[in-house]
């Protein structure tokens, strides 16, 4: 049997998940590439990856995929890395310079704006640099490690704390998910039991990655365990139907798929 082709996303909210296959019973079982977000979604399309954190949305862009059940990187409030700073008040905002690794916030951000808000506003395509970004638009989209460890001026407004407010659910970010033919049952269990080693060990990832982003052990920790919910569960079901329903409503997914679960 051939070695299963991970691409995993290379922003801290995903360590987790993987911390099994680098450090645990999962290690050396797997062939592992880290992109960004967008990236992963191409790599599995292109069938360069067998499974991928899939951004939520590339779900409906990609055919024939199974998603790992029980699994996402989600919040259920806060989730402080994938954010909407602005110079001016949200209601004010004409132009947002969009992370070009993003799409499922991408995607969230124009239907908050436009249903939630009633605005109708210009996306620019640029690079994860928050102050460039700022100089060029009203407001910028930035997220994963640019978005938690921003300390600038900006008015910043949390992406899934907009969520909840407007809708009273969590949102879901991404999920494992890859080719039908790959027979994923086989590893569902390799995919779980990583991702609670990680979770049994996130003093250990805290310490290594407070060190690589200039912030405190404390900080990574709540984090991980309270701002990220790694679980794909019903409630968290529901606040992805709930984004895949109103992103056909706005015309950036022609229809809504059932989720398929391995």
């Amino acid at each position: 049997m051939s070695t299963l082709r991970i691409s995993v996303v290379h922003y801290l909210n995903s360590v987790p998940l993987i911390w099994g296959m680098l450090h645990g019973a999962q290690q050396d079982r797997y062939e592992l590439q880290f992109a960004t977000p967008a990236h992963c979604a191409d790599a599995v399309r292109d069938r360069e990856a067998d499974v991928g954190i899939l951004p939520a949305i590339e779900y409906h862009r990609i055919d024939d995929l199974q998603i790992i059940s029980g699994i996402s990187i989600a919040s259920k409030s806060r989730v402080r890395s994938v954010l909407l700073l602005s110079s001016v008040s949200i209601e004010k905002i004409q132009t947002v310079a969009v992370d070009t690794s993003s799409r499922t916030s991408a995607a969230f951000l124009r239907i908050l704006l436009s249903k939630f808000y009633s605005l109708k506003v210009q996306f620019i395509a640029s690079a994860p640099r928050p102050d460039e970004m700022l100089k060029q638009a009203d407001a910028a989209l930035v997220i994963g490690d640019p978005a938690l460890t921003y300390r600038g001026a900006a008015e910043v407004y949390d992406l899934a704390a907009e969520w909840k407010k407007s809708t009273g659910l969590p949102f879901v970010f991404a999920f494992w998910a890859g080719h039908a033919d790959k027979n994923l049952s086989l590893y569902r269990k390799d995919f779980e039991q990583s991702r609670e080693f990680g979770l049994a060990h996130v003093d250990d990832i805290a310490a290594e990655y407070a060190l690589k982003l200039h912030m405190e052990p404390a900080d990574v920790k709540v984090y991980l365990t309270q701002n990220i919910d790694y679980s794909l569960d019903e409630e968290n079901c529901r606040g992805l139907r709930l984004f895949f329903k109103l992103a056909r409503e706005a015309g950036i997914i022609p229809t809504e798929k059932e989720l398929r679960f391995v």
